[in-house]
């Protein structure tokens, strides 16, 4: 071998107060304590450098490693501070930069920057002894395939000024700024290259070599070949893998070289792509796999082709029984950036994540586990799951639950499912659906929301709540919004759910009293609302009579503290329709009534249910008259102030044998203030899918605030532009009629079949009004118990929030939430379509219910 193929690295080390758990700027006045050998300055004053000496095996730069950290986190501790290995530091904040003095330094601020100014990030350089320097710069092109692998098992930053980004190395990608930073292109020989980095020091863009940050290059000031795009890895043990990878990497294209075999590279826009791809992702997601042309794999697919293709270097270093294990253990744990936004997801803390950064950093090489045996076995872990993170092992909050239920036979799965259909028989539960009661299926493991994530949810459905009650009043009032020049007045009326005769309800009497959001999460945990549910959304009874199950057929399930009662969602539907109800016609005393449409409506369980805990009259249309300019119950002749609609059709179409013209002379009353409509006719305007890519709009408008909660990008068929895009990608979009429910006619582009994605195509190019795209949203999943063990499957979440003004203090999230469960295979989780649900353990804090 002409190549050395030594060993070391640089490892980039944030310094953090121990009382604060910020960034410390002491690393002037710690480094001259230090050996100026093993330990160097860096751009800003919070970072050490450790460097480690020439090694020649991945178990003496394991060693190594270790010995420089603990020598460093000695040396410093006496100063109050302790040591990060990560990309950035999750408290890092903008404010937090501070320049190391030098004239250098100096001079890079000046020109850079803002640039300069973000340089809070930490990185590991692996280097791999290459002394001959045309042999260097031809390797350093041929190794970039493996480079989104490398990087992705590095992640470590995905927190960047006090806010998760959405990315696993957002180090990266602040990386990337830099003029000199990716890929060097296309050069023959290390002439050539130096020739080139000489042309980019007389253009004055960088100072000197060491200003080439190229994702590999040979080394300034070193006879190796650099690595340099990986995030710093808290665990070693993620350290001397990518570097166990990089050297074999670097051996297989030096064989490449000396036998001249053909080398066709990337296109650089492609091998961009991939490393963004790596960055936004990490291993959650998907990565590139090794050919020349795309092959999307998951992120562990793509891990393991890497480590296969490199065996015969890793044999021929004597590296592939390390390398292989590490390879696992880091999959089964996931990258660093997976463990801190567990952290972070369990109470929205920062704190924690700094902690565990910490402890990371400072533990074994192989990373602190505190529950190292707890696996499901032969688990389907997907991205995105919420109760089983990388290599089976159950999250923070489903530990006890996962033991819990790993106790279960088959034989016990079986018992407790057919305790669990006795019981929903027995109680009724049900829907009904083309005039027969559905069964209601009920998965036995319960879904887990913790006091940190309500709270988010709470903030950003009330603001959401508010927009909307707020625009409902005024298209159906003095539309401000149009004269206003925010929206159209075509965009709304006359649109699908319009109703005219909503136009004659007061115009300060609440509308929603009662609104149903469609929540998912996207493969980090982060919330989206996918729907918003106005008119008459269902689905509170069926929360509560989920609990009322797991108490009786799984009271032994371990619940978790300050577990929220969702029985008290009745109390709080009783307080706002009376509310409500007072608001508009003056009693302080009011009486509602619950109106429905009987045995044969959908949802006639919640009706009973609702109507008997809340203290509601349980009334048909046809047991309503009009007397005197009150709404009556015909029967006994009472005076009824609220009607709380949950009927399947506009109230101006109720009827009876004795009043054929109920339903205007009901609106008649209510036009006049003498009972309260909820929810108000007209509703439905905003249950109209093409609505709902207004609503942020809607909460700028009437709020003047940001919206708190994202939603998934949609796209308006009646638009020609977005039309056409929609037309291009129905096989990649979801595609949905703007009055669908119950998932009727809802096409998953990516699951459908040709001849389905051209009749969709037909049918929006036919009536493009009815149709609206949205982007693929990978629902999370969560796990189901069947005789075979648990499995997991698609989840949404069905929230409620309650509403009695447009004030921050009129609407209340109900403690009470229904998960939608999805059928094996699918992401449809209406129950019409063969989804079930499970009950919603929603924790809170101490003193509360």
């Amino acid at each position: 071998m002409s190549a050395e193929l030594t060993l070391g690295a640089e490892e980039e080390l944030h310094l953090i107060d121990l009382d604060s758990g910020r960034l410390s700027a002491k690393a002037p006045r710690l480094l001259p304590k230090l050996p100026a050998d093993r330990f160097g300055a860096e751009l800003q004053r919070t970072t050490i450098e450790t460097n480690t000496p020439v090694v020649r095996t991945l178990d003496d730069l394991r060693r190594v490693i270790v010995d420089l950290r603990s020598e460093l986190t000695a040396a410093i501790a006496p100063a109050g501070v302790t040591i990060a290995a990560a990309g950035t530091a999750p408290r890092s904040e903008y404010a937090d930069f501070e320049l190391t003095s030098g004239g250098r330094y100096g001079r890079m601020q000046e020109q850079y920057r803002m640039l300069v100014d973000e340089q809070l990030i930490c990185g590991l350089q692996v280097h791999v002894g290459v002394s001959d320097r045309d042999l260097a710069v031809q390797i350093a092109q041929r190794v970039a395939p493996v480079l989104p692998a490398l990087l992705a098992l590095s992640a470590s930053s995905p927190f960047w000024n006090g806010q998760d980004t959405g990315y696993s190395s957002f180090r990266s990608i602040i990386w990337q700024r830099w003029p000199s930073a990716g890929s060097f292109g296309r050069v023959r020989d290390g002439a050539e290259y130096d020739a080139m980095l000489d042309d980019l020091i007389a253009s004055g863009v960088i100072a000197d070599k060491k200003m080439a940050y190229f994702d590999v290059r040979p080394s300034s000031h070193a006879p190796t070949l650099e690595l340099r795009v990986c995030d710093a890895t808290p665990i070693v043990d993620d350290a001397v893998l990518i570097a166990g990878l990089f050297r074999a990497a670097v051996r297989k294209a030096e064989k490449a070289v000396e036998s001249g075999a053909e080398w066709r590279p990337r296109s650089e826009p492609l091998h961009r792509a991939a490393m963004w791809q790596a960055a936004r992702s990490g291993l959650s997601g998907e990565l590139l796999g090794l050919g020349q042309h795309p092959e999307r794999l998951p992120a562990e697919t793509a891990v393991r082709q890497l480590v296969s293709r490199l065996r015969p270097e890793l044999e021929e270093l004597g590296d592939w029984a390390t390398v292989a294990s590490l390879a696992e253990d880091t999959l089964a744990r996931g990258n660093s950036t997976d463990r801190q936004r567990t952290a972070y997801a369990e109470r929205g803390e920062l704190d924690d994540v700094v902690a565990a950064v910490v402890e990371d950093t400072a533990g074994t090489p192989s990373g602190r586990d505190d529950h190292p045996t707890v696996t499901i076995p032969s688990y389907r872990v997907r991205a995105g799951d919420e109760a089983v993170g990388p290599g089976a092992r159950p999250r923070p909050a489903f530990r006890e639950l996962a033991a819990f239920f790993r106790g279960w036979d088959a034989e016990t799965t079986i018992d407790r499912c057919a305790a669990r259909d006795a019981w929903t028989r027995e109680h009724e539960v049900g829907f009904v659906v083309d005039g027969g009661v559905q069964a209601f299926g009920c998965d036995l493991v319960p879904r887990t929301i913790s006091a940190y994530e309500w709270r988010q949810l709470a903030a950003g459905l009330g603001q959401r709540a508010r927009a909307i009650e707020l625009f409902l009043r005024d298209a159906y009032g003095p539309r401000r919004i149009v004269s206003d020049g925010a929206m159209d007045e075509h965009q709304f009326v006359g649109a699908d759910g319009w109703d005219p005769a909503a136009t004659r309800l007061p115009e300060d009497a609440v509308r929603a009293s009662v609104m149903g959001f469609d929540l998912v999460r996207n493969e980090f945990g982060g919330w989206r609302v996918l729907e918003d549910n106005v008119r008459s959304p269902s689905g509170v009874a069926y929360g509560i009579a989920l609990r009322e199950l797991m108490d009786d057929v799984v009271p032994d399930a371990p619940r978790p503290e300050h577990l929220l009662d969702p029985h008290g969602v009745v109390d709080r539907l009783r307080h706002t329709l009376r509310t409500n109800a007072s608001a508009v016609t003056g009693e302080p005393d009011p009486v509602i009534a619950l109106v429905t449409d009987g045995p044969a409506a959908g949802a006639w369980f919640e009706h009973r249910r609702l109507a008997d805990g809340a203290g509601l009259r349980l009334l048909a249309g046809s047991d309503l008259d009009v007397r005197d300019g009150h709404v009556v119950e015909a029967r006994t002749g009472d005076v009824l102030h609220g009607l709380y609609l949950r009927i399947d059709r506009d109230v101006s179409a109720l009827a009876a044998e004795h009043a054929p013209d109920l339903g205007a002379r009901v609106l008649d009353v209510a036009a006049a203030g003498g009972v309260h409509l909820a929810n108000a006719p007209g509703n439905a305007l905003v249950d109209d899918k093409a609505m709902y890519v207004n609503v942020p709009d809607l909460i700028w408008y009437y709020l003047d605030e940001k919206p708190l909660l994202d939603a998934v990008p949609t796209y308006r068929t009646s638009i020609e532009g977005e039309r056409l895009s929609v037309l291009d990608r129905v096989g990649e979009l979801v595609t949905k009629p703007v009055d669908g429910e119950g998932g009727r006619d809802v096409l998953i582009g990516p699951s459908a079949s040709a001849p389905e994605v051209a009749e969709r195509r037909r049918a929006i190019a036919a009536d493009p009004d009815r149709w609206v795209g949205q982007e693929v949203v990978q629902l999370s999943s969560h796990p189901t118990i069947g005789p075979a063990g648990l499995d997991p499957r698609h989840v949404d979440l069905r929230a409620f929030v309650y509403v009695t003004g447009t004030g921050p203090d009129d609407t209340h999230l109900a403690d009470v939430a229904l998960t939608r469960v999805a059928p094996e295979g699918s992401m449809v989780v209406n129950s019409s379509r063969g989804g079930g649900a499970k009950d919603t353990w929603i924790t809170g804090t101490a003193g509360e219910r």
